[in-house]
């Protein structure tokens, strides 16, 4: 990135066509474009440059549903995507949008069943994430995508969470609209793509207008240091990620044989239909945020996605998941990364052993908690510990 940052690199303007210095702006810009669309299975000219997926959420899904020559207003998403997407849908309800928010079946999936039932004729868009950034659980978008197709419906897959981890094709998906942010497969901060599929890129309506760039969709200079980072890092993870996949398999296996002299551990969302390295965990009678303050000089941790931290609710994916409000208000997120080290693992369980020990010892209903789950059926603690 540094060598488009200085006078003495290529610090021309990518959209001036009339110097060499800008073509050379230009060639770095479309071979982060192949890089990209290499990674999800798109054409370089379907990839759209934003500041990250909270950008490309919004023009895909603004810019489809006010888009005056597709059928139908009425859309799909469901109650446990990020923010972007909620009050997104959100506001287009105050434009007249008819919005479904749709919950997860008895596994905390978002599967073709259960988006199914909710189709109907005035449909124009099913809005779902790859990989819920919270629980880590995986939804079957290629079975979505191939439902919604045979009915005439586009499909926007909000890919930030999942990139790093699993293998995308927006071809053989049957995905209209991807929406990724850099910084979460290491690239960096602020910057984003949007793919649109060829024939809707005539369609869809721009939120800014300006100088034309990226085809009309998004308007504003380039720029271009911010491109070749996300485009570089897009590269390495498609190389890299059958290795960094199994580098979180065997962390957090680590993590979990760590925190076995835990008592009553829960690992929320589904136990098999999700990826390494985003674990979501209750410790019953800990208040969460008592845990994180008590940790916070020591361990990076949350109780959800970043863009929410500030707020004190329970977690809207957990509630959407059924998770009463007490087990939710005891969870946190634990993120595991390319970077995370053994030693770096071995650390936090010690400190959560530790404090949750601690936390423990200070409240009242924690002895009331042992009570009732010894005397509860097998059937109403199978979910309970860690294996």
């Amino acid at each position: 990135m540094s060598q488009y940052l200085g006078c003495d690199g290529i610090f021309a303007n990518a959209s001036s066509a009339t110097h060499a210095a800008g073509h050379q702006a230009r060639e770095a810009v479309d071979e982060a474009r192949h890089l990209v669309g290499d990674l999800i299975g798109a054409f370089p000219h379907e990839i759209i440059w934003t500041s990250g997926a909270t950008e490309s959420i919004n023009i895909a899904i603004k810019g489809i549903m006010r888009s005056p020559t597709l059928r139908g207003r009425h859309m799909i998403t469901s109650c446990l995507e990020h923010s972007a997407v909620l009050d997104t849908c959100k506001a287009l309800e105050c434009e007249g949008v008819d919005v479904t928010f749709l919950s997860p079946d008895a596994d905390g999936l978002m599967t073709a069943d259960v988006i199914q039932p909710a189709l109907r004729d005035d449909t124009a868009l099913v809005s779902l994430m790859h990989v819920n950034n919270e629980v880590g659980t995986v939804t079957d978008i290629r079975a979505i995508g191939h439902l919604v197709r045979e009915r005439g419906i586009l499909f926007h897959v909000d890919a930030a969470q999942g990139a790093a981890r699993l293998p995308l094709d927006a071809q053989a998906d049957g995905i209209d609209l991807i929406s990724l942010s850099a910084h979460k497969f290491y690239g960096p901060k602020g910057a984003g793509a949007l793919y649109i599929r060829d024939s809707l890129q005539s369609v869809i309506v721009p939120l800014t207008h300006g100088g034309g760039q990226e085809r009309g969709i998004r308007a504003g200079t380039l720029p271009t240091h911010q491109i070749v980072g996300l485009g570089e890092a897009a590269g390495l993870v498609r190389d890299q990620r059958q290795a960094d996949n199994k580098h979180l398999v065997a962390l957090e296996a680590q993590l979990f044989r760590g925190l076995t002299d835990i008592e009553h551990v829960i690992v929320n969302g589904s136990p098999s239909h999700r990826v390494p390295g985003l674990i979501n965990l209750a410790f019953p009678c800990v208040d969460s945020a008592a845990l994180l303050l008590a940790l916070r000089d020591k361990v990076a941790l949350s109780s959800g996605s970043a863009c929410t931290s500030l707020q004190s609710a329970p977690s809207h994916v957990l509630r959407g998941l059924g998770v009463a409000n007490d087990r939710a208000m005891s969870s946190i997120r634990i993120s595991l990364g390319r970077f995370t080290t053994a030693q770096e693992i071995d650390f936090v369980a010690t400190c959560l052993r530790t404090h949750v020990a601690s936390l423990r010892a200070l409240s009242p209903a924690w002895e009331a908690y042992q009570t009732d789950i010894s005397a509860a059926s097998p059937v109403e603690t199978e979910h309970t510990g860690l294996a």
